[in-house]
């Protein structure tokens, strides 16, 4: 859809890069690019890319500063706490047994995530402390860094549904639920996307939310949870397409329109 929008616009060069085939020389950092727009589904070779193209004077959407914050989700929920946003109780732990004393402190459900990881994937719904020493023993044989942070986020009954806000530059463009039988309700999962009018509460979190982590452009989850929004996640490549289809909104062109306007300020630099 983007790559759609960007050739029907004749005004733009467009180059589509596949980050297995980059090289960069670190003793000659230079670019003839003005802006890169990051789609790329591999966060390490994603992070890394921005960082030296940033190096080249290029700038990209969204900066490594945003793609590094909110790929990590130990990182964005430190932000949104030093921001005073509102979130799920989050606790962190670095070992077993100090995870299993969180979670009895929270009180069960509690959802375990990966610090790091997308659509879905690796997440679990622990309800009671057999289930976490199962889970924690898995996470402990399956060895990577990643595992070894324990991201623990109190379980949120959002009766079968959760929200995805798009924000592109300073504006809210679309929002839709995403609705499920499964507690995950992630589109990726299997969730299914209808329209959501954007509220002045809806907006003002998302916004806040997607500032927080100096994004240009975000997706922002949100848990409804007694009468107030709880920011979830943040997602610096946002998927549109389910909201698209739900709200009849062009979210492509408008981020074509901000990339645009970007190379522009360049320009004018």
């Amino acid at each position: 859809m983007l790559i759609n929008e960007f050739r029907a616009r004749p005004e733009i060069d467009l180059v589509q890069m596949d980050d297995r085939e980059l090289q960069f020389n670190l003793s000659d950092l230079s670019s003839d690019l003005d802006v890169v727009l990051n789609r790329s589904v591999s966060t390490s070779r994603a992070i890394n890319a921005i960082r030296l193209f940033e190096c080249m004077g290029v700038r990209c959407l969204n900066s490594h500063q945003a793609s590094s914050t909110c790929s990590d989700k130990l990182l964005t929920s430190a932000v949104l706490q030093e921001r005073g946003l509102p979130q799920p109780e989050v606790r962190v732990a670095f070992s077993e047994d100090a995870a299993l004393s969180a979670m009895e402190k929270m009180g069960f459900p509690v959802v375990l995530k990966p610090a790091v990881g997308s659509w879905g994937r690796l997440l679990s719904k622990i309800n009671d402390l057999d289930a976490a020493r199962a889970i924690l023993e898995h996470k402990r044989v399956l060895g990577t860094y990643q595992h070894a942070i324990i991201y623990i986020q109190k379980y949120i009954e959002k009766k079968g549904r959760d929200l995805r806000v798009i924000v592109v530059g300073d504006d809210c463009v679309a929002a839709s639920y995403r609705t499920s039988e499964h507690w995950i309700t992630n589109a990726a999962r299997g969730g299914v996307s209808e329209k959501c009018e954007i509220t002045s509460e809806i907006r003002d979190v998302a916004l806040a939310a997607s500032r927080a982590v100096a994004a240009d452009m975000a997706g922002v989850d949100l848990f409804e949870s007694d009468g107030e929004y709880l920011v979830n996640e943040i997602n610096d490549t946002m998927e549109f397409k389910g909201c698209c289809a739900a709200t009849g909104i062009d979210v492509p062109g408008r981020i074509v329109d901000l990339v645009v306007s970007r190379a522009a300020e360049i320009a004018c630099a």
